[in-house]
Parts: C-alpha cells; sequence; structure tokens
C-alpha cells in the first residue's frame, strides 16, 4: 500500500475558472492527501499524462464554462488505454450551458464513467468523504 493517495486536480479544457480547484486541492492537502494541482485550462490529456505519472489514485476535475461534456467526450475510455482503469474520476461545477436540470447533466457524466458528479455549490468536505468511502471500497485507505 501507499504511503500517501495521489489526487490530480485542475479545471478541464479551456475553463479559466481556478478558484474552486483551488479550495479543493488546499482542502486535499490539509486531510494528508498528496495533491498534484495542474491549475486551470487543463487538457484532458494532461490529467491522464500526470495520472500515469503518478500513479494518481483519482482525479477531481472542476469546470463552470459549461463546456465539459465536449472536453471529457472518450475520457475514460482513454484513461483505461492508458492502463489508468482503477483511477477514481470526480467532476463538479456548472457542467452544461443554458438552464437545464441538475440530474440530467450528474447521468449524463456517470455515463462517460465518472464515479462522482458534484453541482457547484457541493459541499468540499462531503466531496472528501466520498473519496475516502470510494478508497475504502477499493481497499485503498
Amino acid at each position: 500500500m501507499k504511503d500517501k493517495i495521489t489526487v490530480i486536480t485542475g479545471t478541464v479544457g479551456v475553463d479559466a475558472h481556478v478558484i474552486g480547484t483551488k479550495i479543493v486541492s488546499r482542502i486535499l492537502g490539509e486531510q494528508g492527501f498528496n495533491v498534484v494541482a495542474l491549475g486551470a485550462q487543463t487538457p484532458p490529456e494532461e490529467f491522464i499524462k500526470v495520472a500515469q505519472e503518478t500513479d494518481a489514485d483519482a482525479i477531481f476535475m472542476s469546470s463552470l464554462y459549461g463546456m465539459a461534456e465536449l472536453d471529457l467526450q472518450g475520457f475514460k475510455e482513454k484513461c483505461i488505454e492508458a492502463g489508468l482503469n482503477d483511477v477514481l474520476l470526480y467532476i463538479g461545477g456548472i457542467l452544461g450551458v443554458m438552464k437545464h436540470d441538475w440530474k440530467e447533466d450528474e447521468e449524463k457524466f456517470k455515463r462517460l464513467g465518472f464515479d462522482r458528479v458534484y453541482p457547484p455549490e457541493a459541499d468540499v468536505m462531503a466531496a472528501i468523504e466520498d473519496l475516502k468511502q470510494d478508497l475504502r471500497a477499493k481497499g485503498k485507505l
């Protein structure tokens, strides 16, 4: 078992809204996780590359510009191709444009392969507790 759980964080695509990912990164670090913060405007491929290099256990993505669905088409499949079959995928934020039903967004991103999907007003500590629960279920914590 590894000494520390590694979590990759960042804002996906050309989204420059970085405050949410900075908050998540800081709290994860305070909770004892090894955090690799990629920051804003991170291409999906960069998440995969860094997850491979660091043997990451989870990827936490944020997106507030509403285009994450386009950015992340085939992302889970690319993770699997890269040997990241077991990496946990989390995303939160404003995941669609225009007014729409949050449940539909959640279902859409789960179909895309994300383990957890959070609305913009999600409680960061609750998301971290979800991560701990998911890691325990995989025998990593």
